[in-house]
């Protein structure tokens, strides 16, 4: 494929998978625009291609604003979202209102420009506690929290605007996903994040319940590369896909990998065991596979330790109560 002269558009391309991707947008050769709000996202994730990408600092939600950097552009990476558990329980609105009317602002402005396709990344949590492992796109949906509502809700408008305006779409559930500049916040999140915080202070590392549950992690650079498969196969146009590493591994085995000390925290209410990812749709059809083991996924977000030097620093207490919301409206 010539992508030499095509531009592609990243919503969120300053967050964590949004930065990375971008990266490797540039190294493909294509023009890049990314328009973030730096709400979550940070210009120093892509201090590294600033000089190369057309960066617009602005929110999705301001439609008028962000309508005219669509003019031109080939294909759009929608990843801007809101994504903490605990706030979407607290401020479910600024959810909706980001997550599905944001985009539904940016699916209004592709269908204005006609653009070529448009990804969507949705969440693997719209799955709730599924019933079968390894889990498919055919699984019933059941999100738990607002959060996993509106996302499914997201990749819903996504479908129907394909559907509707005959627009091509493609929808990508993502896995756990983690590496280098994983999010970190103000409010309790992501595990790495949380873990490679405390490690660099030498703190202990919090475990949820008795650590055995089982994630299917999905290194940054394996969902990066199957995103931009994704957008570029026409065989994807229409589809729902699951990107995962296709493999679980416990909490504890990738608290042993980082090293140090560990405490055990309360399990909490409405999170599933295990999450693991059935890829063989996205195998069949595009011509991408995990690459990246658990093993050497956490050496290297090791060997970038220092990014997580000023991420907020966790403990048993402070995870009790950032936590208190999650478990008075979600215990059963």
């Amino acid at each position: 494929m010539k992508n030499k002269k095509k531009t592609v558009l990243v919503t969120g391309g300053a967050g964590f998978i949004g930065s990375h991707l971008a990266e490797y947008l540039v190294h493909k050769g294509f023009k890049v625009i990314v328009i973030d709000d730096l709400s979550n996202g940070s210009k120093k994730n892509i201090s590294g291609i600033i000089d190369k990408i057309k960066f617009i600092q602005e929110s999705i939600l301001n439609v008028k604003k962000i309508k005219k950097y669509f003019k031109n552009v080939d294909y759009v990476f929608h990843l801007a979202a809101l994504s903490n558990i605990v706030p979407s329980i607290e401020n479910p609105k600024l959810f909706f209102d980001v997550n599905v009317s944001g985009t539904l602002n940016v699916l209004e402005c592709c269908k204005e420009y006609r653009i070529k396709k448009i990804l969507y990344t949705a969440s693997s949590s719209s799955y709730g506690i599924p019933k079968k492992y390894p889990t498919s796109e055919s699984e019933k949906i059941n999100p738990v929290y607002p959060y996993a509502l509106t996302k499914f809700q997201g990749e819903e408008l996504v479908m129907h605007w394909g559907k509707v305006y005959k627009l091509n779409v493609v929808s990508a559930r993502l896995f756990n996903v983690y590496g280098p500049r994983v999010r970190t916040s103000n409010n309790y999140g992501a595990m790495f994040g949380v873990f490679l915080a405390q490690k660099f202070h030498n703190k202990p590392l919090t475990i949820v319940g008795n650590g055995n549950q089982k994630r299917d992690f999905t290194f940054i650079s394996d969902v990066y590369r199957a995103l931009y498969e994704l957008i570029i196969s026409k065989k994807s146009n229409g589809k729902i896909y699951n990107i995962g590493s296709g493999k679980t591994v416990s909490i504890n085995k990738v608290a042993n990998l980082i090293g140090g000390k560990k405490v055990y925290i309360s399990k909490r209410p409405g999170e599933p065991d295990m999450t693991y990812a059935d890829i063989t749709k996205i195998l069949k059809d595009i011509k991408w596979k995990p690459e990246i083991g658990i093993k050497e996924g956490v050496k290297i977000m090791l060997e970038n330790i220092k990014y997580w030097e000023k991420a907020p620093l966790w403990n048993k207490i402070k995870i009790v109560k950032a936590t208190k919301t999650w478990f008075k409206y979600l215990s059963k």
